[in-house]
């Protein structure tokens, strides 16, 4: 299996293949149960916790209305503190920007910290390519490493995966990236781990170049924040002699101030912890201290078109704590790969996308990879709507498709397919304005009850393939109404 996803089908395709791998739905009901439990439990100490979600969710859209603000300011702030920051507009110039950086210390490989950003431009391929080997040092991202394998979760990467398949990558991938797997390695937890810290070791001692991410940005002062749970992190941001940060635009906070809020929200949202084991903050360069050379590389990748719309831009809000993942039903069944992207999930349903566009397959059908039950709003720590830009983008595929910023303006690019959809919606747009049509359809569709089919014919059958056409009651909602005591309040 590629460790990319390139060339991945749409999701109703890959959803299908998923659903029927029982040790997947086995792994993913397990994990996903067990995180959501400690979740609630967690939140449920914060007597005050839907005022912090609505802090956070006050800040973001502050942030984010005045973006381009912030941003100069974090620059300025970084640059003041010995660290040099770089522009990004897509994939291509970021990968194109951290490989040269990396050429430029004469080193050929790279110890990294789990970063969402990193993945979704590639980061680790582009670097293949240019002859140096990047190193994922959390453990899950190594298993996903290490099995040629993507990730499936925004938090816990590996979680299609039981012990006993991780002990079998181990054995069998271990050496030939390094140190081997102990022999006799067994499937217990303690005995796993255990052969990722030799394995890391080594790594950590020899690198020069650390890469991460980071899950803030402070404005006022230039300081980047990575919070995790394993310590390989703060490894990478302190033994390595130079560090480069690839972090979307959209992680800045103003003040530290408002960092506290996500302090509290984060860990619990997340991990289920009152405050991560391991929370590292750095700004710029000090002597003596940490690495001597630090490079931030500010990422864009389509976050400034996302914000060009008004609906969709909520979901620049995310602070990456999956729980949305840990409740959906959706997720729960068909995994995280059948979104095709390193975002899955509801955030995912909504970022990749706008990320990326509606043009491909598997981004104008994610929109719909949800049953709108609204679970993932409910614990967002940020409250990002999601049933409502899933709604917002499903109608962006089938009247318009991909909203991009033209400079002060905002355009509407076309979108291809769907014609028996417009048609369909415009048919009951004209049937619900014209009541006479409406009402007369109502009855024929009564009276004709037993001669309709179980499926629909054409293009109807792909929504049909997998549902129950509802029943056609014996007599229309208004006949019944004009029979019983609602007609007598002269309702027609």
């Amino acid at each position: 299996m590629s460790g990319t996803f390139v060339g991945m089908p749409a999701f109703p395709e890959a959803a299908r293949e998923a659903v029927r791998d029982a040790t997947l739905r086995g792994n993913l009901r397990h994990a996903t149960h067990t995180i959501r439990a400690k979740r609630a439990k967690a939140v449920a100490e914060v007597p005050d916790w839907d005022r912090l979600r609505e802090a956070g969710k006050r800040i973001k859209d502050h942030t984010l209305l005045h973006l381009d603000r912030y941003l100069e300011q974090l620059e300025a702030s970084v640059t003041a503190a010995g660290g040099t920051v770089h522009w990004a507009a897509d994939a291509e110039e970021a990968n194109r920007i951290v490989a040269g950086l990396v050429k430029a210390t004469g080193e050929s490989e790279v110890v990294k910290v789990k970063s969402m950003a990193t993945q979704e431009i590639g980061l680790n391929e582009a670097l293949e390519a240019e002859g140096i080997r990047a190193y994922e040092t959390d453990l899950a991202e190594l298993i996903v490493q290490l099995g040629k394998d993507r990730p499936s979760h925004i938090l816990v990467p590996a979680i299609h995966r039981n012990r006993g398949e991780i002990r079998d990558i181990f054995r069998r991938e271990m050496g030939a990236w390094g140190r081997p797997a102990p022999d006799g390695l067994t499937d217990t937890p303690a005995e796993l781990a255990e052969a990722a810290r030799l394995h890391l070791r080594e790594k950590f001692l020899r690198a020069k170049v650390g890469i991460s991410g980071a899950n803030f940005m402070v404005a006022e002062t230039g300081t980047l924040v990575v919070v995790e749970s394993e310590g390989n992190g703060r490894m990478c941001l302190t033994l390595p002699e130079t560090l480069i940060s690839v972090v979307g635009i959209e992680k800045i906070v103003p003040t530290w101030r408002d960092l506290e809020v996500f302090l509290q929200t984060l860990p619990r949202s997340s991990t289920a912890e009152r405050m991560n084991p391991y929370t590292s903050m750095w700004t710029g360069t000090t002597d003596g201290d940490g690495p001597r050379a630090f490079h931030l590389v500010l990422l864009d990748n389509g976050r400034t078109d996302t914000l060009a719309d008004e609906v969709g831009r909520q979901a620049l809000r995310c602070i990456r704590c999956s729980a949305c993942l840990n409740v959906c039903p959706v997720y729960e069944r068909a995994g995280g790969h059948a979104y095709g992207s390193v975002y899955p999930g509801p955030i995912g349903a909504i970022l990749s996308p706008q990320l990326r566009g509606t043009g491909s397959e598997i981004d104008a059908s994610l929109p719909y990879a949800s049953s709108l039950c609204g679970a993932c709003y409910e614990v967002c720590p940020v409250a990002i709507d999601i049933p409502e830009v899933l709604v917002h983008l499903r109608e962006r595929v089938v009247e318009g498709g991909q909203v991009t910023s033209r400079g002060d303006k905002v355009v509407l690019k076309p979108a291809k397919g769907h014609a028996a959809e417009r048609a369909a919606m415009r048919a009951a747009r004209w049937a619900f304005s014209h009541p006479g049509a409406l009402r007369t359809g109502q009855r024929l569709a009564s009276r004709t009850r037993r001669l309709h089919p179980r499926t629909l014919p054409g293009p109807g059958r792909a929504w049909s393939g997998t549902r129950d056409l509802p029943e056609v009651p014996a007599e229309p909602f208004r006949d019944w109404w004009r029979r019983t005591d609602g007609g007598k309040d002269g309702v027609k």
